[in-house]
């Protein structure tokens, strides 16, 4: 029996969370899946910014190098539920990861406000409690 071999194959390059990235080759008879399609203008500078309801709460979900100046970014707004996959200029992408940079130090600042807040609070009521007999042995 003698039956034809397809030797087609696509390679899709993938980098690692370590940074390193390797080059997997898919033998199948099947062409490979097509890019990720977005409905986002090629345009798009703030990717922060939804442009279904333009909060400025837009995450990004997965990414992973697209080409060596490109990089293919999922993002999700958790203000309208809206997703979306696009491929992004690295300029594009620097921007965005500089955004998000800003906002994880303006939560850290808060949380840390709110845990300095919280700490004098617990020793106000402790002081309190210590002032009005309200602490016994048993209560260790």
């Amino acid at each position: 029996m003698n039956q034809p071999q397809d030797n087609s194959h696509y390679v899709r390059r993938v980098v690692l969370p370590s940074g390193r990235a390797i080059e997997v080759v898919y033998f199948d008879n099947e062409a490979p899946l097509p890019e990720p399609t977005s409905v986002l203008d090629a345009t798009v500078v703030d990717l922060h910014i939804c442009p279904m309801c333009e909060h400025g709460l837009v995450y990004p979900t997965d990414w992973e190098e697209a080409s060596p100046t490109q990089w293919e970014v999922a993002l999700r707004c958790p203000n309208c539920e809206w997703s979306d996959v696009g491929i992004f200029e690295q300029a594009v992408v620097d921007r965005f990861d500089e955004h998000l940079d800003l906002g994880t130090e303006a939560l850290v600042e808060d949380l840390n406000r709110l845990v300095q807040a919280n700490m004098e609070d617990e020793i106000d009521r402790f002081s309190r409690a210590l002032a009005s007999d309200s602490i016994w042995p048993m209560d260790f």
